[in-house]
């Protein structure tokens, strides 16, 4: 009897010791699977360098972009066009670059006269004009400000106006216009200056300041009222937004796509939604 219980737990701690061999293998071989699957689904990453004002609109579209292409994963980093072509040249990962000014593509661009430090940073032969934006002053929904013109800035109802650097494409687009109309340096006490377009628009809705001049799409974006918007006898340099690809890009082919996607019908809704103008 003592025999057949001690044959009966031999047998039963190798029934146990198989299976949990078993378990340890199959552990092991769902692991590795899981493995083989993360990696099979490893998304190529396209880093977008955008300038402030496309905040809104790229977002909307690169989520898209990625319903369609679950492969890929859109990055986008959002400051001024300024600030973005000095982190390219300091040798960012960057695989797209959108500038809000011709000045700042060109300035990377080493196919462009105007590029006087013969700068070689993106593909010229990627290079579109994207978009086309307006220059505008705006102010806040419930705000009893009322101007007829740039002029009117200069007057004793505006106590203070936000501007963008003389470094942010929006900002040499006000200096440019102000200049134009003769009251720039009569207003320099009024002016506070901010880091990007971004900070302005904040700043008016947030009432620190009593008006701002900023893009109509971010007027728009922001659900601010726009006063005055600049014409051609103002500001003379079309307001274009240029992209290219960046010649340091990992992914030089993605890039492309997702350029192409910007350009199409789909995107171009979204842009104009906003109030860009995408038949330039």
């Amino acid at each position: 009897m003592k025999k057949l219980i001690l044959l009966s737990l031999l047998c039963s701690l190798v029934v146990v010791s198989t299976a949990c061999g078993g378990g340890n293998k199959n552990a092991a071989e769902a692991s590795g699977n899981n493995k083989e699957q993360t990696d099979s689904e490893e998304k190529t990453e396209v880093i977008v360098f955008a300038a402030a004002s496309m905040t809104e609109t790229i977002e909307e579209i690169a989520k898209n972009y990625e319903e369609e292409n679950p492969k890929v994963k859109i990055i986008p980093t959002f400051d001024s066009s300024g600030t973005l072509k000095t982190q390219i040249e300091e040798g960012a990962d960057c695989d797209l670059f959108i500038s809000a000014s011709q000045k700042h593509m060109n300035n990377l661009d080493i196919k462009s006269d105007k590029n006087e430090d013969k700068l070689d940073f993106i593909d010229s032969d990627t290079r579109v004009d994207l978009l086309e934006n307006k220059v505008t002053v705006a102010v806040k929904p419930d705000s009893d400000l009322t101007l007829e013109s740039f002029k009117d800035l200069a007057s004793d109802k505006v106590k203070s106006i936000g501007l963008g650097n003389s470094d942010v494409p929006v900002g040499k687009y006000s200096e440019e216009i102000l200049k134009n109309i003769g009251v720039w340096d009569e207003i320099q006490d009024k002016i506070t200056f901010g880091s990007n377009v971004k900070e302005v628009t904040n700043w008016i809705s947030e009432s620190a300041v009593d008006c701002g001049i900023i893009y109509q799409t971010d007027a728009f974006s922001a659900n601010l009222k726009v006063l005055i918007t600049a014409g051609k006898d103002e500001l003379n340099t079309p307001v274009v937004y240029p992209a290219a690809v960046t010649k340091n890009s990992k992914n030089k082919e993605e890039a492309k796509k997702f350029l192409e996607y910007l350009q199409n019908e789909k995107s171009s809704e979204i842009f104009e939604s906003v109030g860009f103008n995408t038949k330039i």
